[in-house]
């Protein structure tokens, strides 16, 4: 577990902010800490990498996921980070589940890819792929053969992501698909729990969630321990999950430089600032320029 800490903190999959630096959210807020854990690839550029890959493979359904299954499995045997994560993943399943149950492994578009398809090879169990569109395709365990299926009744289904927060994707997209074929979605296992209710939200529609990593003090009290943070970049995550409105309301209080700083930028700086202020978000009023 704690060799996966580090790699999350070493590839940036976990992004702590600077403590006078924190990061400004598409919601218009800000926040203390950033997520993205398809970078357990291996580096955010080698996960960007295979992004822009999946985007072009999109053209074409029916080729993408062995494009995809050969990108990850070559990955896999020369990248001793996405080594080290698939294997973790691979043991959290193995021992929580019994495999013999599990018919097929699913993941949806685009990142649960990264982690889905390897999945299904080193299981043997034959892979859906489901795309946003709700449109599916599955393929043997080796993805040497793809196609569509229409019907899966009875079929048990283990889904495996990236990241849950409030499990909207999986209840929009992801459990309506396998719901479509007649099969169902018994597990699911990712790598990163937000903890934002996505677990309980899942087990409402009876399926059992097992992540690699639950986001909450301990995670960052160990980062913390093992050097991967400071104690002012863990001070202000431990006051933002206590409280994430005050602690950055206080923040943007005492340091009114950072929202000026950040109109004067550009791209999605100055759009999400400008959001923020238009809407005052944080209750601030005269406070801030406008």
């Amino acid at each position: 577990m704690e060799e996966l800490i580090s790699n999350l903190f070493a590839t940036k999959a976990i992004k702590a902010c600077e403590s006078d630096k924190p990061f400004w959210l598409t919601s218009g807020k800000i926040g203390a800490y950033f997520i993205n854990a398809e970078f357990l690839y291996g580096s955010d550029e080698e996960s960007k990498d295979l992004l822009a890959m999946v985007d072009e493979a999109l053209s074409d359904h029916n080729t993408l996921p062995k494009k995809v299954f050969e990108c990850v499995l070559k990955q896999y045997n020369s990248n001793q980070i996405y080594k080290h994560t698939i294997d973790y993943l691979l043991q959290t399943i193995t021992n929580n589940i019994n495999v013999d149950e599990i018919d097929y492994v699913s993941g949806g578009e685009r990142r649960d890819w990264v982690f889905s398809n390897i999945i299904a090879y080193l299981l043997k169990k034959p892979h859906i792929t489901i795309f946003k569109d709700l449109s599916k395709l599955v393929s043997n365990y080796d993805f040497s053969v793809t196609e569509q299926v229409d019907n899966l009744e009875g079929k048990k289904c283990l889904h495996v992501s990236d990241l849950i927060t409030e499990a909207a994707s999986y209840v929009n997209m992801w459990l309506p698909a396998i719901k479509d074929l007649g099969a169902e979605m018994k597990w699911t296992a990712t790598i990163v729990d937000r903890m934002q209710g996505g677990a309980d939200v899942l087990l409402k529609q009876n399926v059992i969630t097992y992540p690699l990593v639950k986001v909450n003090k301990d995670l960052f009290k160990t980062a913390l321990e093992k050097g991967d943070l400071n104690q002012e970049q863990y001070l202000m995550i431990d006051n933002y999950m206590d409280n994430p409105y005050e602690t950055m309301r206080e923040f943007l209080i005492n340091h009114p430089e950072f929202i000026e700083n950040s109109l004067k930028g550009t791209g999605k700086t100055l759009i999400r600032a400008k959001k923020c202020v238009e809407e005052d978000i944080y209750n601030l009023g005269d406070l801030i320029k406008k």
